[in-house]
């Protein structure tokens, strides 16, 4: 049976320029693409080590349907012939480490803005549809992070859902250098915009909010490098997998949303299939009824860990440590990142599923499976004198 859009029309095979496909998301949406849809996809990245299951052998039922391109956008002169191939181009490469914001703002701007605006080109000179990956973090702080602790207008969504065409982006002073991958990622969305309004760029831009699933992020000196910080949930299951407590910056506060990365997928798939939908608009996508204070997180994965590995909960599980201990200097947050959801919902019809305990039950079985057995021998490595 052919497959139709949302408004009953036949999909017709197309083909994609991913950009980072080797990627967390990338990887999850070249399985997608690969196993329900007739599409092609030229992957690019740096790594594939995340689809090499995709890639080989040649007898896989999709096999000449998705093709590996090494290569890094910043400096190949490959990248514009490949745009050019395809009928659309999905950007999703970024530096999204929270902790490189404040250490390396000068990489998170380039990756983010810089390094980004070939893809806009080319995409605009030559009439190519363009979905590009921002993040939640545009929106920056709430207006409710301003009001006075005792406020009851902090209880008013009003004043922390935050809505694509409504809600203000609101950073910190230029010393916080926490806010360079915002701000490099709002400059790059207005560009995006721009382009679309003076030379009629066909775009889409996806805000994530806190995708998560197996393959998401590394853990440390064993599936990335030793140094460096993940962000919280792949933090968290590294101090879960070495049986250390888990660190909770300023005491775990902040409030997130999580969403399961299969649904936010689904999401995406009907992006790219409905483009007459989705053209022209920002879409959040999260799960607001995954609503946890990062303290609440670390209690639940705690719980889930200890499920799905058949191991105690140790004695000290959580430890408190100041931001500019974990970040170091010019770390800032925001307090609540709550996304509105009308604007997909009414365009797409799109809506999450997982709960926030079955996609961690997914994750941390998949992580335990995968590291737990390299951790071990990590930690049981005699020190060199």
């Amino acid at each position: 049976m052919a497959r139709v859009d949302l408004d009953g029309n036949p999909i017709k095979p197309i083909t994609i320029c991913m950009i980072g496909a080797g990627g967390f998301i990338g990887s999850h949406l070249c399985e997608k693409l690969m196993s329900e849809t007739p599409h092609t996809v030229l992957a690019l990245d740096v790594y594939n080590d995340k689809i090499k299951h995709l890639l080989e052998p040649d007898s896989l039922p999709w096999a000449g349907r998705i093709t590996f391109h090494r290569l890094n956008i910043k400096h190949d002169s490959r990248l514009e012939g490949l745009i050019k191939m395809a009928d659309l181009t999905i950007n999703l490469a970024a530096i999204c480490t929270p902790a490189d914001y404040n250490t390396r703002p000068l990489d998170t701007i380039y990756s983010n803005f810089i390094d980004a605006l070939p893809v806009v080109k080319y995409c605009s000179e030559n009439n190519k549809r363009l979905i590009h990956f921002s993040t939640c973090e545009v929106y920056g702080k709430t207006i409710g992070a301003f009001l006075p602790k005792d406020s009851p207008l902090r209880k008013d969504p009003a004043y922390y859902v935050l809505k694509e065409d409504e809600s203000p982006c609101i950073f910190g002073s230029i010393e916080k250098q926490r806010w360079s991958y915002a701000c490099a990622k709002q400059l790059i969305e207005r560009l995006i915009y721009a382009e679309g309004a003076e030379n009629g760029l066909e775009f889409t831009i996806v805000r994530p909010f806190n995708w998560i699933g197996p393959r998401m992020d590394f853990i440390p000196g064993i599936d990335g490098p030793s140094e460096g910080v993940p962000r919280v949930l792949a933090c968290f299951s590294n101090n879960l997998l070495r049986g250390e407590p888990l660190k909770l910056v300023d005491g775990g506060q902040s409030q997130r949303t999580f969403v399961y990365i299969k649904d936010a997928i689904e999401a995406v798939l009907l992006m790219i299939e409905n483009p007459a939908r989705a053209n022209g608009h920002i879409f959040n996508v999260g799960n607001p009824n995954n609503e946890v204070t990062v303290r609440q997180l670390a209690e639940i994965m705690i719980q889930v860990y200890s499920k799905v590995s058949g191991e105690k909960t140790p004695e000290t599980p959580t430890i408190d440590v100041s931001s500019k201990e974990f970040y170091g200097e010019g770390y800032d947050d925001s307090d609540k990142r709550i996304p509105d959801m009308t604007i997909i919902n009414r365009q797409l019809g799109w809506n999450p599923k997982t709960s926030l305990f079955d996609l961690l039950e997914s994750t941390l079985t998949y992580q335990h499976r995968t590291y737990a057995e390299a951790i071990k021998k990590v930690i049981a490595k005699p020190v060199a004198t």
